[in-house]
């Protein structure tokens, strides 16, 4: 695995992949803190854990499930989807969308009746996007940062072997060695800040679809699922190598304030 052997990691990528780990739990938690703090008497707990579990479920079963059968397994389907970037975006942005917006109304609409404040809806939002953090984004990171450490304090092969990197494997985990090694406070500030727009839209998102729950108005879910698609419509563009990375980024900051927008207009006309 001659591959290994030639990375060399770089001088800041153990301390910025240190420092990414931290930021990365902190955000979630400085959002229910000062969230919380400030409406201890308008929310309840059960709206975080509601929010959580509702991303796992719809996100990380129901979803992933889905992909499975149409991305990962080997069928006509698949090959068509990866195949083609057109059908490889649309069909991400659109189960993306329809299931983490569906999956929300469904919680917030025949779940979680009582407690239905505005302030309880940011709370579900702060546990969609912190348990997303928390238990997607954060154990890549965290690996990241173990191979940094391993590779940098030994040879490739101690490595190698704390890693239980096999022949059979070295394939699949050479990217994520790579991107260890290649991590600086540049990558550093890029995630985090994604993680920040990311925990924006969520909340957002999810002010848009309690409102439409509140107020009975069908119209609401529908721009919620188009809304979050166009949020990953770039993002998707970037996995399949069509667009530059900072398109992305540019991308996700102008979706992530137009959702903002809209949800504190909601947010605001919305009783107390």
């Amino acid at each position: 695995m001659t591959e290994f052997e030639n990375i060399v990691i770089g001088s800041n990528a153990v301390p910025s992949l240190a420092i990414t780990v931290i930021l990365m739990i902190a955000v979630p938690v400085a959002c229910f803190l000062y969230w919380r703090g400030k409406h201890k008497e308008q929310t309840k707990i059960s709206w975080l854990i509601a929010g959580a579990v509702g991303f796992m479920v719809s996100s990380r079963v129901l979803e992933l499930g889905v992909h499975y059968l149409c991305i990962v397994m080997d069928n006509p389907v698949s090959r068509f989807i990866n195949g083609n970037t057109v059908a490889y975006v649309l069909y991400g942005i659109i189960m993306a969308g329809v299931f983490e917006e569906c999956g929300r109304y469904i919680v917030l609409k025949y779940i979680l009746k009582k407690d239905r404040t505005r302030e309880n809806a940011v709370l579900y939002g702060i546990g969609h996007g912190g348990i997303e953090i928390l238990a997607v984004i954060l154990p890549t990171i965290m690996i990241y940062l173990v191979s940094a450490i391993l590779f940098s304090r030994g040879t490739a092969e101690d490595a190698l072997k704390a890693l239980k990197i096999t022949e059979e494997t070295a394939a699949a985990a050479l990217p994520s060695v790579q991107a260890a090694a290649a991590f600086d406070f540049g990558s550093m500030a890029l995630n985090v800040i994604e993680r920040l727009f990311a925990m924006l839209l969520h909340i957002g998102l999810t002010v848009i679809v309690f409102c439409g729950v509140q107020n009975a108005k069908k119209g609401y879910l529908p721009l919620a699922i188009l809304l979050h698609m166009l949020m990953d419509t770039i993002p998707a563009l970037y996995q399949r190598g069509a667009v530059p990375l900072w398109s992305v980024e540019i991308w996700s900051a102008l979706c992530t304030a137009v959702v903002v927008f809209i949800a504190v207009r909601l947010y605001r006309k919305m009783s107390e």
